[in-house]
């Protein structure tokens, strides 16, 4: 599996991205059956808070963390830590999943500094995959209906609701601003027979 999502034996859907070094690189824990310790550093931090109102820099790392994911056509959200900056800045698309690119301005959102408040609904289960974690993919149990806090583009502090698909986008997004990887779920891994080897050793 060489994109991002699977949700369902029936549709697999491309995830995430960069756009900071090249336009299909991102910060990985492991490339070309190596480990790559300093993107994986990165990948594990917690992402520090954006002041608000945002400064210089923060603006800078908002435009940086959107132009990214707004070059990319098979992108449906990224996080600032994929393309290497450890900062709580999420994009992802909201609507029109199956379509390439981003259609408009209604089509996706910024959240900065987001942070879960409500985890509600059945429980469901999904394959998941992420450029950040290669190759594989993972059984991962998530809420169908969330609610979060966080600020939006103008500095705004919003309450936002999601449910269904783009509530699971929406906490794997958040995953990534508190370190969590899909890996670091409870479910079972799945991965390509002729890199058994490797992930054993990964995974034992």
């Amino acid at each position: 599996m060489d994109s991002l999502w699977c949700y369902s034996s029936s549709r697999i859907i491309t995830y995430e991205g960069s756009g900071v070094m090249t336009k299909n690189t991102t910060w990985q824990l492991w490339r070309d059956g190596k480990m790559i310790e300093e993107e994986g550093l990165l990948l594990r931090k917690k992402a520090a808070d954006l002041p608000v109102p945002f400064n210089a820099a923060a603006k800078k790392d908002i435009q940086t963390l959107v132009d990214a994911f707004l070059k990319r056509d098979d992108a449906l959200g990224l996080a600032a830590p994929q393309i290497g900056i450890s900062k709580r800045i999420i994009a992802f698309k909201v609507k029109d999943f199956d379509k390439k690119g981003v259609s408009g301005k209604d089509s996706w959102e910024v959240l900065i500094n987001a942070r879960i408040t409500q985890l509600r609904g059945e429980p469901e289960v999904m394959n998941e995959g992420c450029l950040s974690c290669p190759d594989i993919s993972v059984e991962v149990t998530r809420a169908t209906e969330i609610k979060v806090k966080a600020v939006d583009l103008n500095g705004n502090k919003v309450n936002k609701r999601y449910t269904g698909f783009l509530a699971r986008i929406v906490q794997h997004e958040i995953d990534h601003l508190d370190g969590r990887l899909v890996i670091d779920h409870d479910g079972a891994i799945s991965y390509p027979k002729e890199k058994q080897e490797f992930f054993e050793k990964l995974f034992k």
